[in-house]
């Protein structure tokens, strides 16, 4: 690149102030992932001006916890990005890299289905490729021991539940791979939004088993796809 390209990059490392934000452009050089964009509490507005210098800089982008009016103004600055209404997750993926298997999670019951889907798409914009397995709760036992195969050749597992939080402890039980467990706030009164589920995650007789915050997809998509890529370059130095 010229001397002025080269100015015009360092000008703005490590952090380029919006004003009303300062964008970490050296995450990626520290963490190997782009600073995400926590849509809650920002107007639509403040999130399509974070997305559009990130993904001039990065070539890729991850927005979690956006509506779709936030959305419709991303789509205005950057062009391609995808959105998942469940997951309520913007993406834009223009590295063509190829996806490394290796993350499954399960989800207790189908109402569990945005966290999971959050989790999800988390990890493949991290480049992996990831197997779902929705609707597998302990209360019909049968559905997650079905796949067991599949839970046994992961790297990593992320398993979401609401109401009791028993399954976690089961699937740990069941594989040698780290289990990131995700509480959600499905429930009735008695698991008080998730802390039931949270407690009883924290308090798993399984060893393995790893507890993220109550809903908190995304950071268990980004553990599990840093736990899947140490595993496959572990791989590569052998």
């Amino acid at each position: 690149m010229s001397v002025d390209d080269a100015l015009a990059q360092l000008k703005d490392l490590p952090y380029e102030s919006l004003g009303f934000a300062e964008i970490d452009h050296h995450r990626a050089l520290r963490r190997g992932f782009p600073e995400v964009i926590y849509g809650a509490g920002k107007t639509p507005e403040q999130v399509a001006a974070i997305a559009e210098k990130l993904a001039e800089r990065n070539g890729s982008l991850l927005a979690t916890r956006v509506d779709i009016d936030a959305y419709q103004a991303i789509k205005e600055l950057v062009p391609g990005v995808v959105y998942n209404a469940v997951a309520r997750t913007v993406v834009l993926d223009q590295q063509g890299k190829p996806k490394l298997p290796g993350v499954v999670i399960c989800s207790a019951g189908t109402s569990d289905q945005p966290v999971a889907e959050e989790a999800a798409v988390t990890a493949k914009a991290m480049g992996c490729t990831v197997d779902r397995f929705y609707d597998v709760g302990v209360a019909g036992i049968h559905r997650v021991l079905d796949k067991r195969d599949a839970l046994q050749a992961a790297n990593a597992i992320i398993v979401i539940a609401g109401m009791d939080g028993a399954l976690p402890s089961v699937v740990a039980g069941l594989v040698s791979a780290p289990v990131i467990a995700v509480p959600t706030s499905v429930g009735y009164g008695a698991s008080f939004q998730g802390l039931a589920p949270l407690l009883a995650m924290l308090n798993s007789c399984a060893p393995g088993v790893s507890v993220v915050n109550i809903d908190n997809g995304f950071g268990a998509g980004y553990l599990a796809a840093v736990i899947n890529h140490q595993s496959w370059e572990g791989r590569s130095e052998e």
